[in-house]
């Protein structure tokens, strides 16, 4: 049992309003944020307003609703459904609550909650679902908040799902085992192949679809999303990768993704942890081809979580390639990728209109070898370079870049756990980078974003570089005078 400081002091329901009398009494914003409103329904909506505001009443004209140009009186309430009293006047709002009540009908006075006999909620329409907000009168402007997020995360397609499932209603209850065959059967019917072709607006393939879960008693093929994480801030994430962490029976994730994001998934969702760290991968790729496969296979909805974005240095090829061998369906869900998140901390344009007109993401390991890639020209003429995994190889990447003719001065930005509330920033000149490989503490991914654009970033947000060998100077004076 619930303690009585989380029970609420209304009971959420819906009003059945179709084809019934909705008054709104008033001629201003109050009325018209209420007619907007009820204009979600399909309820018969009376506006008594005796001088409606010019775009109050255009609104009211253009939408069909009756307008009644006269002052209020009692006996106007008589037969209504409901009744809004929104004229801006509190002894007028709450005549007009009073009669209603008389009439044993449930009444709404704006920014009156004793003269209020319901409230009324910040609504997300999906019709025929809908979702509303309350907090008792309390904090409308939290309820939009909360209607803002909510709408976010919901398909646009979320009604038409709920449509099409009313018209298989019957035939689920004659042809589908009541109990768990008919929860796995729902289930499938909205996060499948259903779901799927209704959101893109394929009506055809949406009735195939269902028909097809319909002779197969809840069965459906298998479909595994590779999906970008971003670089590790949770309000980073797509819409679209929040959507299908709820659907997803299974989330194969990377070390790099941070544990709020995996959490972000259906409750009981199986969690797959695959590691990947450098120098400690807990499964090989094609390991992780495997597993991905067998659930597919399985008929498992799977999220398989990168960190940033899948297909850039997230061994997304070599997964997509498995799964269209073994006819296992997926789909790309693109993130973040850590380079633009580290662009924003540093306020760092990667372009610059006359300085820099093209952007290189490269590993640090690419200038690790004899032969320098073939854009290292490019990054001398002024490109920007983003250096992925780049704080083991710094030297190497500084070296072989001036070795290529970038000059020594060029600046440099250094971001460690771009994005997150714990990220560090650090900016120099090439000729500073190799002390990267000299600091022992530096845990999170770092990533370095080279060239001559990279001068306009702020640095009033990040230490220099050159502080390290100041420090570590101090520090060896110190251990010599002991």
């Amino acid at each position: 049992m619930s303690s009585s400081q989380e029970r609420l002091s209304v009971f959420p329901a819906f009003f059945r309003v179709s084809g019934r009398s909705v008054l709104v009494f008033g001629n201003g914003d109050e009325a018209f944020a209420k007619a907007r409103l009820l204009r979600n329904t399909d309820a018969e909506i009376i506006a008594y307003a005796s001088h409606p505001e010019a775009d109050y009443a255009a609104y009211l004209t253009a939408q069909g609703i009756e307008i009644v140009r006269v002052e209020f009186s009692p006996e106007q309430v008589k037969d209504a459904a409901l009744v809004f009293a929104a004229t801006g006047d509190a002894t007028q709002d709450r005549e007009i609550v009073t009669a209603a009540r008389a009439e044993r009908i449930p009444a709404n006075a704006v920014d009156q909650p004793d003269f209020c006999d319901f409230y009324t909620p910040a609504l997300v329409n999906r019709a025929p679902v809908a979702i509303a907000i309350g907090t008792e009168g309390a904090g409308p402007v939290l309820a939009q908040m909360i209607r803002a997020r909510v709408d976010q995360m919901l398909s646009p397609s979320l009604g038409r799902l709920a449509s099409l499932a009313a018209d298989y209603r019957d035939a689920a209850e004659r042809l589908v085992p009541r109990g768990v065959s008919r929860r796995i059967f729902w289930r499938r019917f909205f996060s499948g192949d259903v779901a799927d072709a209704v959101a893109a607006n394929d009506a055809a393939a949406a009735r195939r679809s269902a028909n097809a879960l319909l002779s197969t008693t809840g069965r459906a093929e298998g479909k595994i999303w590779l999906v970008g994480a971003g670089p590790g801030a949770e309000d980073l994430l797509t819409l679209r990768a929040q959507r299908v962490l709820m659907e997803a029976d299974a989330i194969v994730y990377d070390a790099l993704v941070p544990q709020a994001i995996v959490d972000m998934g259906r409750r009981d969702a199986e969690r797959l942890p695959v590691g990947k760290r450098k120098n400690c991968h807990s499964k090989s790729q094609d390991e992780i081809n495997r597993l991905l496969v067998g659930l597919g296979r399985e008929g498992k909805r799977v999220v398989r979580l990168k960190s940033g974005d899948p297909l850039v240095y997230g061994r997304a090829g070599e997964e997509m390639a498995a799964l269209r061998e073994a006819g296992v369906a997926y789909e790309i869900v693109p993130g973040i990728t850590s380079a633009f998140a580290a662009a924003a901390d540093f306020d760092l344009p990667l372009t610059l209109r006359g300085v820099a007109s093209s952007l290189i993401f490269t590993t640090g390991y690419d200038l690790t070898g004899k032969v320098l890639p073939d854009w290292a020209s490019l990054a001398v003429s002024g490109a920007t370079i983003a250096v992925y995994m780049g704080s083991t190889v710094a030297a190497s990447v500084a070296e072989r870049l001036m070795g290529a003719g970038l000059a020594a001065e060029t600046t440099v930005a250094v971001i460690e756990n771009a994005s997150r509330a714990d990220r560090r920033l650090f900016h120099g000149v090439l000729r500073e980078l190799p002390d990267l490989e000299r600091r022992d503490d530096l845990y999170g991914p770092v990533l370095v974003i080279i060239g001559e654009a990279v001068a306009g970033a702020n640095f009033e947000k990040s230490e220099p570089l050159s502080a390290f060998r100041t420090e570590q100077a101090d520090r060896i004076r110190e251990e010599m005078g002991r």
